[in-house]
């Protein structure tokens, strides 16, 4: 199933805690996302590619490109020092 709008995670505000039914929700959430933020961390903490500084269009595409392949290179190592591939 496809994440949508109603997928978003609740908040707790001054004095109002979240309830039982809600915490359970954001976990549902977390664990569904926890797969796929983790690239995105990879990338914006060993890149430095959260902020992109070029400023056309296809300068952005080119960099993307190659953080991609960087961070694909950097999995493969990874998966090898763990012995996986």
């Amino acid at each position: 199933r496809q994440m949508c709008i109603r997928d978003r995670m609740k908040r707790g505000a001054r004095d109002h805690p979240l309830g039982i039914m809600d915490k359970l929700r954001n976990l549902r959430i977390s664990k569904k996302r926890a797969p796929v933020e983790r690239h995105y961390a990879v990338i914006k903490r060993v890149f430095n590619s959260g902020h992109v500084l070029v400023t056309t269009v296809p300068r952005v595409n080119v960099k993307i490109i190659f953080t991609a392949f960087g961070f694909n290179l950097y999995q493969l190592f990874t998966l090898r020092k763990q012995g996986i591939v």
